[in-house]
């Protein structure tokens, strides 16, 4: 399906700003921005090189946002993310030093090169928009993003992201190379000077959570909200995966559609708006069956195929 261009102005101007930096990738952009309307994480997974750093500072700068971000390495610690006290031997008191978590948009950069136990700590900042550091309860800065980027597997060194933390992330997306003449066009940019550098704000971190505020209160007729359950059951039910969509799955998949008909200028969603969250939303929430592995079907394949066999609603 292709993407519509966002008639809300204030979007339009943020969409505009990201594509100065990031040529070409009109529906990649979508994609994150939508995440951020609906208040989810994003896991960019492509190979070296593509933008997915840029795309990321670029949001930041846009929002002027504070901005972290974390090279994910093999010696990695959970601390080192969320933070850790701190001992001063003047007062003789511990104090908390907060980790680069504590901001408004974390780039994870390469989070699969990571151990499972330092990917872990992100969990419940992803899932709750806090971290719970030595026992004390954190809240994060609102709004908070984590824009996650991983390399194919078979790169080397590379650990598998478990189901629970895929289940976390709203979307996940791949930038992929840019066509011939976008890259001419990437060439004579990066002559003159570096696009990001001439970043400035469209939008600032009130107008983004009044924005979330309003995208909280868009409307989901209940035949929609019928249509996404049987999709997400669907799933359950089909004998070439070994698990389907979780509730957390379905609860996201109705805020990206919530988010994607705010983008779209509506104060409804209509069944058009789930279908393009469909593909970003749930591929990466099933397994498929060792059978179906090995007969080559992707999961963005079996996900079009259930949802292509279920009624769209009128």
């Amino acid at each position: 399906m292709t993407t519509a261009r966002t008639e809300n102005p204030r979007l339009s101007r943020l969409k505009d700003n990201l594509q100065t930096v990031i040529y070409g990738k009109g529906e990649c952009i979508d994609v994150v921005i939508v995440a951020l309307l609906a208040g989810g994480s994003v896991l960019i997974e492509d190979v070296p090189g593509v933008g997915k750093t840029t795309l990321a500072k670029a949001l930041a700068q846009s929002l002027d946002a504070k901005f972290r971000r974390i090279q994910f390495t093999p010696d990695l610690l959970p601390a080192d993310i969320l933070g850790s006290s701190i001992y001063n031997p003047v007062s003789g008191e511990f104090r908390f030093e907060p980790g680069p978590i504590f901001c408004n948009i974390l780039l994870a950069d390469e989070i699969n090169r990571a151990s499972p136990r330092t990917q872990s700590a992100l969990l419940e900042a992803m899932n709750e928009n806090q971290a719970t550091i030595e026992g004390q309860r954190h809240l994060l800065p609102q709004p908070f993003l984590v824009i996650a980027t991983e390399n194919p597997l078979e790169f080397h060194g590379t650990y598998p992201l478990p189901e629970a933390q895929l289940d976390r992330f709203l979307v996940r997306l791949a930038i992929g190379y840019p066509a011939a003449e976008v890259e001419v066009d990437i060439l004579r940019s990066h002559a003159r000077s570096q696009p990001l550098d001439q970043i400035s704000p469209v939008l600032d971190l009130e107008q983004v959570r009044q924005i979330q505020q309003e995208v909280a209160e868009i409307h989901i007729d209940e035949g929609i909200l019928e249509y996404i359950v049987e999709i997400v059951h669907t799933t359950r039910h089909d004998n070439r995966l070994q698990l389907g969509i979780s509730t957390r799955g379905t609860l996201m998949l109705s805020r990206a559609a919530r988010a994607r008909a705010y983008y779209e200028n509506r104060e409804y969603v209509i069944p058009d708006d789930v279908l393009w969250c469909v593909p970003h939303v749930l591929p990466h929430r099933i397994i498929p069956t060792s059978k179906t592995r090995y007969s080559g079907a992707t999961t963005r394949q079996i996900v079009a195929d259930i949802v292509s066999r279920i009624k769209v609603p009128v």
